[in-house]
């Protein structure tokens, strides 16, 4: 009695707040008082007890015929009502018409009989359980032991909209969003090959959140994806929110400030990597997706630079590497100089330097300190305020207060200069971990150069040059293809080659690493020799 009267208070809280059309409360009434006896009343009793404080609990019974016993459970607000009432409820209620009790009680011939959603039979209440959480629609026929999950969900989703992070001139304006099955198509548009292989995995013991691999078989090392598989499942955590959880779980080096995976929300870019026989990894809840393996070169490519020819793009890469270095070195280096070696600096400079400096009561290291760590407050302060008035607070920081600051003799105005235009360099970074990785690295390196001059910073750029000779992401060299060298990876990295200059691929692609095209300029003919 006690299960009977549980199981009524669901069904009469449950039931008419949810799906209830086309169904009677004369048939829903005498669903209940069959339940008593019914064999999915344990099933239901158990289900309502795992999710006993859910309001949006739905255990929809329904007589569609007599003597037959069904019920319906699913999360309201997860699932497309219509579509279960059309494909589900309507083909049910007709079988019962047409049939007897003992053919209708056949799981089989009602399975048979629903249209064509997607379907698992169901043994386990576990299984079940996760299935409405997931926001599948269950259906329990009275006689038979197993369960129907039906895919019917609905949920509200972002649409696909330009990348805000990554835009471009000329390239495609598509992005990843938040819902995994649609950021699995947008890959599937661009990579029509049934060598494109994905597969799924759930992670976080509480948020089970669903996680895509993806490869090109035949091009990606099976190595790597066993690997990937491995990392991931040793990943032991309650919930991934985001990327961010599993990359700092699965990265080699977790104590080195450089990021040892590259994150995107293009689709473009993901499928320029599994072409290059990396892997992509997609969680599902977030936009970010992760690639490995990498190297410090493809943090500095931007999606820019392959729809752009090919000369100005090797222009724009040499202008950011040469601002890399200047947002790295910069205020060590005027640090060092000014304290230890103004002999480097020409006469004239060296007398407007000086006099900029003669009011100001502290050494140039304390100065540079104090100025960066500042701009880094400036930053940080105009990611957290509102937008509309984030403009204005940056303009605010940095000219009136700048201003002041050099009027009242605090700093001098050729710091204000040089730590303007590190700050100016560091936003060419298109990669935000690995600028953040240099903005870190600055602070130690410009300690080096105010206790030691040029020779501390020749002793900290050759300390970080071991750390990244030494650093692998997924066993490939950090630092490639500079070290170690390979020559035919070099036609992308500081410049960009032509199109039909780039015939092979990275050394971590296995099988067919030479890329397949052909036309009358000479390429390759997909034989591996040339015309």
């Amino acid at each position: 009695m006690n299960i009977l009267h549980r199981v009524k208070k669901a069904l009469q809280r449950n039931s008419l707040s949810g799906m209830n059309k086309g169904v009677s409360h004369g048939k829903l009434q005498s669903t209940l008082n069959h339940a008593g006896t019914s064999k999915f009343a344990k099933p239901l009793d158990w289900l309502q007890d795992q999710l006993s404080n859910r309001t949006d609990l739905v255990i929809h019974g329904f007589t569609p015929g007599p003597g037959i016993s069904c019920s319906l459970v699913f999360l309201n607000g997860m699932i497309d009502q219509p579509t279960v009432e059309k494909q589900v409820l309507s083909p049910i209620m007709s079988m019962a018409a047409s049939a007897d009790h003992e053919i209708f009680a056949n799981r089989i011939f009602v399975q048979k009989q629903l249209p064509a959603l997607e379907q698992q039979i169901r043994e386990s209440l576990q299984d079940v359980l996760k299935d409405i959480l997931s926001g599948k629609v269950v259906f329990l026929l009275d006689g038979e032991a197993r369960m129907i999950s039906i895919q019917a969900i609905h949920l509200e989703k972002r649409a696909v909209q330009e990348a805000p992070n990554e835009s471009t001139v000329r390239g495609p304006r598509e992005a990843f969003i938040e819902d995994l099955a649609t950021n699995l198509t947008l890959l599937r548009r661009k990579l029509k090959t049934p060598a494109l292989k994905i597969e799924s995995m759930s992670i976080g013991t509480i948020s089970q959140t669903n996680v895509a691999i993806v490869f090109l078989e035949g091009i990606c090392s099976p190595g790597l994806v066993s690997e990937m598989k491995r990392r991931l499942s040793a990943v032991k955590l309650d919930a991934v929110l985001g990327s961010s959880y599993l990359e700092e779980l699965i990265e080699d080096n977790p104590y080195s400030p450089f990021p040892q995976l590259q994150y995107t929300e293009r689709p473009d870019v993901m499928c320029a990597a599994v072409l290059e026989g990396r892997i992509g990894l997609i969680v599902d809840g977030t936009p970010i997706a992760l690639m490995a393996p990498i190297n410090i070169t493809m943090l500095m490519q931007a999606s820019e630079d392959y729809y752009q020819r090919y000369v100005s793009a090797s222009w724009i890469r040499l202008i950011r590497y040469l601002f890399a270095f200047i947002s790295l070195l910069l205020p060590s280096v005027y640090v060092a100089i000014t304290t230890f070696h103004p002999d480097m600096i020409p006469e004239n400079l060296l007398i407007t330097v000086a006099s900029a400096r003669e009011i100001v009561p502290f050494p140039a290291l304390v100065e540079a300190m104090i100025m960066e760590l500042s701009f880094e407050a400036l930053r940080e302060a105009t990611v957290r305020i509102p937008k509309a008035i984030g403009q204005s607070v940056s303009i605010i920081g940095a000219l009136i207060i700048g201003t002041a600051a050099v009027q009242a003799g605090i700093v001098s105005a050729s710091m204000v200069i040089i730590v303007s235009m590190t700050g100016i360099a560091s936003f060419i970074i298109p990669h935000f971990d690995l600028g953040l990785a240099f903005r870190l690295l600055r602070f130690p390196i410009m300690i080096l150069g105010g206790v030691f001059g040029m020779f501390g910073i020749a002793c900290g750029m050759l300390l970080l040059y071991l750390h990244l000779t030494e650093l692998q992401s997924f066993g490939y060299p950090y630092m490639a293809p500079f070290a170690p060298l390979e020559i035919d990876g070099l036609k992308d990295t500081v410049i960009r080659a032509p199109w039909w200059k780039m015939r092979m691929r990275p050394l971590y692609a296995q099988g067919n690493r030479t890329r397949e095209r052909q036309d009358a300029r000479g390429w390759d003919n997909g034989d591996g020799n040339e015309e």
